[in-house]
């Protein structure tokens, strides 16, 4: 499995490849998926041990450190897998079909790695110096800080922290204060540490997504080296095409590879169960209803549908990285709307098998229940909740918009 690895994180552009070298390429990538799915087996199996404890079992995590998943994102250098990002969230979608947390968890381990490619080589080998770091990140600038000599003094709180009991490194967002220069405007940054140089507060009580561990942290005049800050916005310290790819869309799109995942998971749930339920007062099977073939069959439709214009809109959006220059707005913002359009869908199809289940899905420990409570957990997020349609709304009505967090 390591050379499969290594092949796929160094492969060459397909158009520089030979039918011989493609070949292996695809059978890397396949090998990969083949990863996922084992994992997503033993996340399922594990899923109720993982929800209790509010944190991935021990076993998942070892089994993910192995697989190099959770630093698919990372650069070479980091001993990152430097995947596209589409073969990634394939990934993270396949683990989140055995369970929604630890396809999240997946998800955003991989795009927080992304980060290491902003940093100097020196921060980037100290804070990626093991090829098994788990990285976990909130970017939102909850924390503020202040210059010092030879870097800053950071003090802030940070919710949604997903993964922290199992990373070792961690970003945090940060607006720094320039009391050098009185007239300059505080600038939102990103700060990179280790791990355990956070509190970590238990807050993670919570509808759904109970695994994902996603408790608050909190550090108190933490120095912080000046080679750990910079800013999302001031772009990359490596230049190849993982790192052209729209940053601000990875992170709605590594949101909704969860969501379609347990979708997917939903209806095979729900289909198991059609297969043996006999409800009050009737003679037939669940699946023997027209009512439940008819919402399984929409329910089919409208996640594959999602699905399709979410995979579409990674792999154009990719093919214009690979050109050597940025993406445009206009992919960009499909990948915004893809990626809401994917959780959205996602929760009303796991809401229609929660219903058809009946009272089956109502108790703690059916699978179903936990189905429907993690697919309304990610609808709460920012990044693609119902307001995140508002952006790409505007400018596809051609109206004035910032588009830098696209």
């Amino acid at each position: 499995m390591e050379a499969c690895i290594a092949g796929i994180a160094q492969r060459p552009k397909r158009s520089e490849m030979s039918d011989a070298t493609r070949e292996a390429d695809t059978r890397g990538r396949e090998e990969l998926v083949d990863v996922a799915r084992e994992i997503s087996e033993l996340a399922r199996g594990l899923a109720a041990d993982s929800e209790r404890e509010r944190r991935l079992a021990d076993e998942l995590v070892r089994r993910l450190r192995e697989s190099g998943l959770m630093l698919a994102g990372a650069p070479l250098e980091a001993g990152g897998l430097e995947l596209p990002p589409g073969l990634t969230l394939l990934c993270a979608e396949e683990v989140a079909h055995g369970d929604a947390s630890a396809g999240w968890c997946v998800a955003i381990a991989a795009t927080s790695s992304l980060l290491a490619a902003y940093l100097p080589a020196d921060c980037r080998a100290e804070l990626f110096a093991d090829p098994r770091v788990i990285a976990a990140g909130v970017w939102a600038p909850r924390g503020r800080a202040r210059s010092v000599d030879g870097g800053l003094l950071l003090t802030g709180r940070w919710a949604f922290c997903s993964g922290i009991s199992h990373a070792e490194a961690f970003f945090a967002g940060a607006v720094i204060d320039n009391g050098a220069q009185p007239d300059a405007q505080p600038m939102p940054s990103v700060v990179g540490m280790h791990a355990h140089e956070v509190e970590i507060i238990d807050t993670w009580h919570t509808l759904g997504l109970r695994a994902t561990g996603s408790h608050d942290t909190v550090a108190r005049e933490l120095f912080v080296p000046a080679g750990r800050v910079f800013s999302l916005f001031g772009g990359p310290l490596i230049d190849r095409p993982l790192y052209r790819f729209p940053i601000f869309g990875y992170f709605a799109l590594s949101i909704a590879a969860a969501a379609l995942g347990n979708a997917r998971g939903a209806i095979e749930e729900l289909a198991a169960l059609a297969s043996h339920k006999q409800g009050l007062g009737s003679a037939r099977m669940l699946g023997e209803r027209p009512a439940t073939r008819i919402a399984v069959a929409d329910a089919e439709a409208s996640l594959r549908s999602a699905r399709a214009f979410y995979f579409e809109s990674i792999e154009a959006a990719w093919q214009a990285a690979l050109q050597g220059g940025p993406v445009p707005v206009a992919l960009r913002t499909d990948l915004r709307l893809a990626a809401t359009h994917a959780v959205r869908t996602s929760a009303a199809v796991t809401r229609s098998m929660y219903e058809l289940a009946g009272g089956t899905a109502i108790y703690d420990g059916a699978p179903l229940q936990r189905r429907f409570r993690d697919a309304y957990t990610a609808t709460a997020h920012f990044q693609v909740n119902a307001a995140s349609q508002e952006l790409p709304g505007r400018l596809l009505l051609g109206q004035p918009s910032d588009a830098a967090m696209l």
